[in-house]
This record gives C-alpha cells, sequence and structure tokens, in this order.
C-alpha cells in the first residue's frame, strides 16, 4: 500500500507540501557584510527553519564555497549576491519574496 502524507493527505508522490512551505516565506534578504579580516561573506535570511539546513546545503554545493547556518540564518563564504537569487528561485522560491540588497 502506497505510503499517505500526514499533511496534505495525497500520496507521497504526489505530495505538495515542501513546495507549498517555500512559497508561504514571508521576505527572504540576501546582503553581503564584511566579517573578521575583512572578508566578505553572504547572508541569507528569511528562510523557513525546517528547510533552511537543506536550502544552505544545496547552495554551498552550488557556490562551491563553505558556509553556515547560524541564529536563522545562511552565512556563506564569499560574495555571491548575483548568484544566491538565481539559485533559491531555482530551489523553488519565489521570486517576488527574495531581495538582494547591495547588488554588485
Amino acid at each position: 500500500m502506497p505510503s499517505v502524507c500526514p499533511k496534505c493527505g495525497l500520496l507521497k508522490d504526489l505530495c505538495v507540501c515542501t513546495v507549498l512551505d517555500k512559497e508561504d516565506v514571508a521576505k527572504i534578504v540576501v546582503y553581503a557584510t564584511k566579517k573578521k579580516f575583512k572578508k566578505l561573506v553572504t547572508i541569507v535570511e528569511g528562510l523557513d527553519q525546517n528547510t533552511i539546513e537543506d536550502t544552505a546545503k544545496e547552495l554551498k554545493q552550488k557556490l562551491a564555497c563553505g558556509g553556515t547556518v547560524k541564529d536563522g540564518m545562511i552565512v556563506l563564504q564569499g560574495n555571491h549576491l548575483n548568484k544566491v537569487k538565481d539559485l533559491l528561485i531555482k530551489l523553488g522560491y519565489l521570486e517576488q519574496n527574495i531581495s538582494v540588497k547591495g547588488e554588485i
């Protein structure tokens, strides 16, 4: 017997809960700042706590950089402002919910 999603009641193969969770995000803010020793880091704030670890892992792999999840935000090593928005859109987040501050 196929498994059923407890959240939406659909079959696991047809479940759209993860897509709907990404659409419920209020506002995602992406910006770059300088940290210790004048190194640039890219900050992504406003992601859902349930999906932030997976999103961070995907971003780090696609951008080939290090990073961490700290205090509800993703901190990526380096300046990736021009790439992060496109990657978030490809991961299923809505374009109108993503704002990039200080675009280069």
